[in-house]
């Protein structure tokens, strides 16, 4: 299965690359071009096949920027990436101007938090007919995490994406360029998130594929007692059990060990099926 120009007959990786000074895991570490392009390519060679490149932090309780400053954010580094690479670069924004700079630039791939929902967006992506991936957020990230609440959150994410599907498909962007994330972490409680990835199958009879987002994720921290930098394992276990639920595209910082880890268990997944 592929959607636009990227491999779905088995789960890949998508590497996170944030240009950003405020993002929760890795901010300030990769604003100047150079140390981005960097970052891009280890992450490519430890076998990432998409890169996310995000000029703008959804992290709870993160100020929003101007438009014209995110795109001075990625559009240098999505460029450079793409001058040195064929792999897809996906952009990480709810903004319909800085996706068609992104676009313009190389980017292959429109990962959106607001589903499309921004004025503007659904407009621009139907313009652009790139893959997009639309992600359920309950409020928004100054808010999001202030005693969200739900009364089956698997049955309502699941509803919210199939009406943002339908909202995509009627606008005129095809199943085929539609991808959709539960939106781990955003506007969700701890047990919301693991209520979440236990019913993750639920997801699957959208008919589209699935990303996921777990990677260093405050939900990791609350199970083991880890802090931030120290959430490796249990992103990985989480990674597996996305994997095992049937998600398609596996969102993370640690990209080596997720691949490695992703390795094994389809190895073993496919020996079962022989």
């Amino acid at each position: 299965m592929f959607i636009g120009n990227i491999n779905l007959d088995v789960p890949v990786v998508m590497g996170i690359l944030n240009i950003t000074p405020d993002s929760f895991s890795d901010g300030g570490r990769f604003l100047k071009r150079d140390d981005a392009l960097r970052r891009a390519a280890a992450m490519l060679e430890s076998g990432a096949a998409i890169i996310d490149v995000g000029g703008e932090s959804t992290r709870p309780g993160a100020a929003r920027i101007s438009e014209d400053e995110e795109i001075g954010r990625v559009l240098p580094v999505i460029e450079a990436i793409c001058d040195v690479t064929d792999a897809p670069v996906s952009v990480d924004t709810s903004k319909p101007g800085v996706m068609r700079a992104a676009v313009a630039a190389g980017a292959s791939m429109i990962n959106d938090v607001r589903a499309l929902q921004e004025p503007g967006a659904l407009n621009a992506a139907v313009e652009l007919q790139r893959p997009v991936c639309l992600m359920h957020m309950q409020g928004q990230p100054q808010t999001m995490q202030d005693k969200p609440q739900y009364t089956d959150v698997t049955a309502q994410v699941r509803q919210f994406l199939a009406k943002r599907i339908q909202c995509c498909v009627d606008a005129g962007i095809g199943r085929e360029l539609i991808m959709v994330d539960p939106g781990f972490g955003f506007g969700k409680s701890h047990m919301h998130n693991v209520e979440l990835l236990a019913n993750l199958r639920q997801l699957l009879d959208l008919g589209q594929p699935v990303m996921v987002g777990l990677s260093r994720k405050s939900m990791l921290g609350e199970l083991t007692g880890r802090e931030m930098n120290e959430r490796l394992p249990a992103g990985i276990a989480a990674a597996v059990i996305a994997l095992q639920s049937g998600a398609d595209i596996l969102r993370v910082h640690d990209v080596a060990a997720t691949v490695d880890a992703l390795k094994v268990a389809q190895a073993v997944a496919e020996a079962r099926l022989t």
